[in-house]
């Protein structure tokens, strides 16, 4: 459980357009939904990815490393890094079996079957959406651990899309329609509690100092 009186004490320590930042954002941020990269190659599209996250208020992000290890691009993510929570797997065996115990149906999104259009998606059930590797695409693993395929509309010549680019417009439209259900599809209140904290540690430099400080005068 998180300590509330700690909680108040750091968060006297932000700026005031600061903490209104995080009273706005939390309420909008969701684990109803979730995503999954399958080891993809380009550095930029795994950061993108979590800049996209962050945006449509998806909490977590799991990357399997299995075959490309990665870092996180800064400049690409912009700071979403630090917002979003990111769960690392070694194999993809791993991911689905965690994700699965968590309660997520596996969607694997992919142009190459006419299983669910974007449109059609039943944005009321626990999802994980899968992006696969930029010209591969999602492994055999991911394709039959799936629950249900995810398939965006496209009219043009071009038969796929960048995974960020897809990530983005499955993000938006998902999130946006499961907000006009009754799912309840936010943050638990200690949830939320327990990320302000997490976020005032990743933003007060003194952090430490100031912890330290606080539990000395409450044991005095």
């Amino acid at each position: 459980m998180t300590d509330i009186k700690l909680l108040e004490h750091l968060e006297t320590f932000l700026t005031e357009n600061r903490l209104e930042r995080f009273k706005k954002v939390l309420p909008e941020r969701t684990k109803h939904f979730t995503v999954a990269t399958e080891d993809v190659y380009q550095l930029h599209n795994t950061s993108a990815v979590i800049r996209s996250c962050d945006v449509f208020g998806i909490q977590e992000v799991n990357i399997v490393e299995e075959v490309n290890t990665k870092r996180i691009d800064r400049e690409i993510a912009m700071g979403a890094q630090k917002w979003v929570d990111l769960n690392r797997f070694n194999t993809v065996k791993d991911c689905i079996k965690s994700l699965k115990e968590n309660g997520y149906q596996i969607v694997a999104t992919t142009p190459h079957t006419n299983d669910t259009v974007l449109h059609e998606f039943d944005v009321t059930k626990k999802s994980c959406f899968f992006f696969g590797r930029e010209t591969e695409g999602l492994s055999d693993e991911v394709l039959n651990e799936a629950d249900c395929y995810l398939k965006i509309p496209m009219v043009g010549f071009t038969e796929s899309l960048n995974i960020s680019v897809s990530a983005a417009i499955i993000l938006q439209h998902v999130t946006t329609k499961l907000k006009q259900t009754n799912v309840n599809w936010q943050l638990t209140e200690e949830e939320m509690r327990a990320k302000r904290l997490d976020w005032c540690k990743k933003t007060l430099k003194s952090y430490d100092d100031i912890v330290a400080r606080f539990y000395e005068a409450r044991n005095e």
